[in-house]
């Protein structure tokens, strides 16, 4: 076609449409100087653990840079949209303590100078931006049925890996003349939009990933659908419009987007916009328990991919994104090391100190993390949070801990605010467990394992304690109570305890094992003399008794 046909054919296809000037002088270029990041989750229902990873990585930048850090919705899948999933989503962004700067804030409203950020709503935006690829030559209509099946470019993408992305794949319908693209469209046959694709396979451009370093290109040579037969556009078009008009410095994403990339590069090249900088993450993998083979995280097959999850489950949510953060920059637990009271908005962060390999989701070290962080609230903070966790998750927990307040105070603040503070709470669903033993109803099932302890010498010394047991004014007293009971009774050799008293196995520490047991049901608690002190002399006598009622 001339030039002349191709501005004819952007006519008739997109009538009444605003020149794409009208929206590049309308979306003036920011003032910032700063990283401009965005987060753009799809209407999937929640926001996955993978979409919280990138949103860290979008504020950390922004953060770090003085910059900016938005949110757009991307709505335009109605077949996959779950209602009020968009909500959902900024709601648990903001939850979790990464609200943006600007954009999508809720169903009913959005902050910023750069809108609509929501995709439905820029329908004319993007017509006017396709009618002018057509003006250029550099889009066409096609007529094909299934051009833009949803199973075929899903099968496509399965086949083109990142080392061979050397696909040409060239539309019939590339080649239409005017004449029989205005028939087609007399004749009420719906188009889709595709890219005039001018790539040459056999062709590479060095490019640089903001983490996977240098990279060889192939060009594309494939005519990509841009605009879906129902108006909708895809990824590839509506991203490069909307991130141009936006500011968008930087476009961070997973690392299954790198092997679209060159459409992407030759989309933007086709309207004459300014290169963004890409950075593609690895993803979060977990071993799959069927096969035993290292996969993405999945929404299908893990319960945690639906970040509600850490909720429901009473993590704080400064431990899920501190554990992201260590995900991100190796670093990270070093600096936390020598920072540990500076919030993780003063770590040094940078994508350049992303790893390219995936990594891997570890509970174990989350609970860590999530451990360290709860040791450093105060005892109100704990209950606080317990309660604010359980009014919203748990209703029979509510009620337990709101009605039991004082005792729980107090408990929270053994051994709480020093140097080394107490790391038994890892996450608020399991308060209530854990304490039990202060809290109304409780019955003690006790787990019995004596090894070589001699069980007469052990009822013995037991009674003994439970019949002289007296409150003491410190835990000094009552240790050397229980050590003086102890040798009374042999149930400790005082000859080995002076020698070593620092060797507790076999000594001091089974006494101390046995009066733990009997008052809290478990072999491990905060500070056992505080413990029996809140619950008082009665109590404590009661619970002794019971534990040699069980000894055989």
């Amino acid at each position: 076609m001339t030039n002349k046909e191709y501005i004819e054919l952007a006519n008739l296809l997109y009538p009444d449409v605003q020149d794409t000037a009208f929206y590049l002088k309308k979306y003036k270029p920011r003032l910032t100087k700063g990283e401009v990041t965005r987060i753009a989750p799809s209407l999937t229902g929640y926001l996955h653990i993978g979409q919280l990873y990138q949103a860290v990585v979008h504020r950390m930048l922004a953060n770090t840079t003085n910059g900016i850090f938005y949110m757009r919705l991307e709505d335009t899948d109605s077949k996959r949209e779950v209602e009020n999933a968009g909500q959902i989503a900024y709601d648990m962004i903001a939850r979790f303590g990464l609200t943006p700067d600007e954009g999508y804030r809720g169903d009913k409203s959005e902050i910023g100078d750069y809108g609509p950020y929501v995709q439905s709503k820029r329908t004319e935006i993007y017509n006017a931006f396709a009618k002018e690829l057509v003006k250029r030559g550099r889009a066409f209509p096609c007529f094909c049925a299934g051009s833009e099946n949803k199973e075929e470019i899903l099968k496509r993408r399965e086949e083109e890996l990142e080392e061979s992305n050397d696909i040409e794949v060239k539309d019939p319908c590339r080649d239409l003349t005017l004449d029989e693209i205005k028939a087609n469209l007399k004749a009420g046959k719906k188009f889709a939009l595709r890219l005039r694709s001018e790539g040459d396979v056999s062709k590479t451009h060095e490019f640089v990933d903001g983490i996977k370093g240098k990279k060889d290109l192939r060009e594309n040579a494939k005519d990509d659908v841009l605009i879906k037969s129902n108006g909708i556009p895809v990824y590839a078009f509506a991203h490069i419009v909307d991130d141009t008009l936006m500011g968008t410095t930087t476009i961070i994403r997973g690392q299954e987007w790198f092997q679209s990339l060159p459409v992407h590069i030759e989309l933007s090249r086709a309207f004459g916009f300014k290169p963004f900088k890409y950075a593609h993450t690895p993803n979060i993998c977990v071993i799959d328990e069927e096969t035993g083979n290292k996969r993405k995280i999945s929404k299908r097959k893990d319960p945690f991919a639906d970040v509600r999850f850490f909720l429901k489950q009473g993590y704080p949510t400064t431990a899920i994104i501190e554990y992201i953060l260590n995900l991100l920059n190796s670093d990270f637990e070093v600096w936390r090391k020598n920072n540990p009271t500076l919030p993780y908005t003063e770590f040094p962060f940078a994508l350049s100190k992303i790893g390219v390999t995936n990594p891997m989701f570890d509970f174990a070290k989350l609970n860590d993390i999530s451990k360290t962080i709860i040791s450093t609230y105060t005892a109100e903070q704990v209950y606080n949070e317990a309660l604010s966790w359980a009014r919203e998750w748990n209703e029979k927990d509510y009620k337990l801990i709101k009605e039991n307040k004082d005792v729980l105070l107090k408990i929270f603040a053994i051994d709480r605010g020093g140097a080394r503070p107490r790391k038994d709470i890892t996450k608020f669903d399991e308060i209530t467990t854990l304490y039990n033993y202060v809290l109304p109803g409780f019955e003690p099932t006790f787990n019995l394992t004596f090894g070589e302890v001699d069980k007469q010498n052990l009822k013995e010394f037991l009674l003994d304690y439970a019949n002289n047991y007296t409150l003491f004014a410190d835990n000094s007293l009552w240790f050397e109570n229980v050590k003086e009971i102890a040798f009374k009774h042999n149930f400790a050799d005082n000859k080995t305890y002076k020698q070593n008293p620092t060797a507790y196995a076999g000594n001091i520490s089974d006494a101390t094992k046995f009066i733990r047991l009997a008052i809290t049901g478990a072999e491990n608690s905060p500070e056992l003399y505080s413990i029996m002190k809140i619950l008082g002399t009665d109590e404590c006598k009661l619970r002794i008794n019971n534990l040699i009622k069980k000894i055989k």
